[in-house]
C-alpha cells in the first residue's frame, strides 16, 4: 500500500476494514452480548465484541499501514512515524448494542497529526451501521455520502426550527450539567433527539435528519469519522472548553453561531450555579 494515499484511497481502505468489522460486530450482537467490564462508572460498559471488533480493525490496518500511529477507544494509542493517525471506535453506541438496538456503529476516522480534535488536520472518515448495513464515507475535499448517495446539511430557516441531537456523559455530575444545559435549550429549538451514538449523530447533521449535534465531553472516537462526514456534507463544527470539558458542535452553517452563543451561556450558567 503506496505511503502517500489521497483522501479516496484512505475511505477506501477505511471503509473495507469497517464493513468487514461490521460484519463481525452484528454476528456477535445475534450471538448474545453481555458486559465485560465497566469503566468511568456502572453504566459505562465495555463488551468482549468491543475488544474482539477492534483487535480486528486494529489488525487490519497495521497489515495495510504498518508505519501510521493508531488510537482506539479500548486498545488505546500506537505510535506510529508517517505522520497519520487512525481514529477508531469498534462499537460506538455500546449500551444500544447491548440492549438490541439498532443504533450503534463501526467509526474509523483517518486524520494528519495527533489524535486531537483541535488540532488534527481530517483526511477521511467512515461509518458503518451494523444493524442496517448503512455506509457512511467522507474523504476530504470530496463530500460525504450515505450508501455512495451525496449527503447535504440542512438549512433551518431560525433557531426555533432547529433539531438538536445530544448525548449524555457516564458520570453522575456530567450528566446533571448536560440536562440542566437541555432545560434552557428546549424551549429556543424545535426539539431535542437523543440516539446513545455520537458516530451516527454526527453522521445525521450530514444527512440533514437532524440539524445540528452538541455534546459535552465527548472522546475523539466518538467523532472522529463522523465530524469528517458532517464537515464534508456542509456542517460547521464549534469546540470550546468550559469546566475543564471541551464541548463539541456540528451544526448547519445557518444556526451554528447563534447555537454556539447560547450553549456556552447555559454551560456557563449550569456550572456556576
Amino acid at each position: 500500500m503506496p505511503s502517500d494515499l489521497t483522501p479516496s484511497r484512505f475511505a477506501d481502505l477505511a471503509e473495507s476494514i469497517a464493513r468487514e468489522a461490521a460484519t463481525l460486530a452484528a454476528r456477535r450482537r445475534a450471538e448474545g452480548v453481555e458486559v465485560a467490564d465497566r469503566k468511568s462508572s456502572i453504566a459505562d460498559v465495555v463488551t468482549a465484541a468491543d475488544r474482539e471488533v477492534e483487535t480486528l480493525i486494529r489488525s487490519r490496518i497495521a497489515e495495510a499501514r504498518p508505519d501510521d500511529a493508531f488510537f482506539g477507544e479500548e486498545s488505546g494509542t500506537g505510535a506510529g512515524t508517517s505522520g497519520i493517525t487512525w481514529v477508531v471506535d469498534p462499537i460506538d453506541g455500546t449500551v444500544n448494542y447491548l440492549y438490541g438496538s439498532p443504533e450503534y456503529g463501526v467509526s474509523i476516522g483517518v486524520v494528519r497529526g495527533s489524535a486531537d480534535p483541535a488540532a488534527w488536520e481530517p483526511i477521511a472518515g467512515v461509518v458503518v451501521a451494523p444493524a442496517t448495513g448503512v455506509v457512511y464515507r467522507a474523504a476530504a475535499g470530496e463530500g460525504a455520502t450515505r450508501d455512495g448517495e451525496p449527503l447535504h446539511a440542512g438549512s433551518p430557516a431560525s433557531l426555533a426550527e432547529t433539531l438538536v441531537a445530544t448525548g449524555f456523559g457516564y458520570t453522575v455530575d456530567r450528566r446533571r450539567q448536560q440536562v440542566g444545559v437541555l432545560a434552557g435549550l428546549i424551549g429556543e429549538v424545535r426539539d431535542i433527539r437523543r440516539g446513545g451514538a455520537a458516530s451516527l449523530d454526527c453522521c445525521a447533521v450530514g444527512a440533514g435528519t437532524v440539524d445540528a449535534y452538541y455534546e459535552r465531553g465527548i472522546n475523539p472516537w466518538d467523532m472522529a469519522a463522523g465530524s469528517v462526514i458532517a464537515q464534508e456534507a456542509g456542517a460547521d463544527i464549534r469546540i470550546w472548553e468550559a469546566g475543564g470539558t471541551r464541548s463539541f458542535l456540528f451544526a448547519s452553517p445557518a444556526v451554528v453561531d447563534e447555537l454556539a452563543t447560547l450553549l456556552q451561556r447555559l454551560e456557563e450558567d449550569v456550572l456556576t450555579q
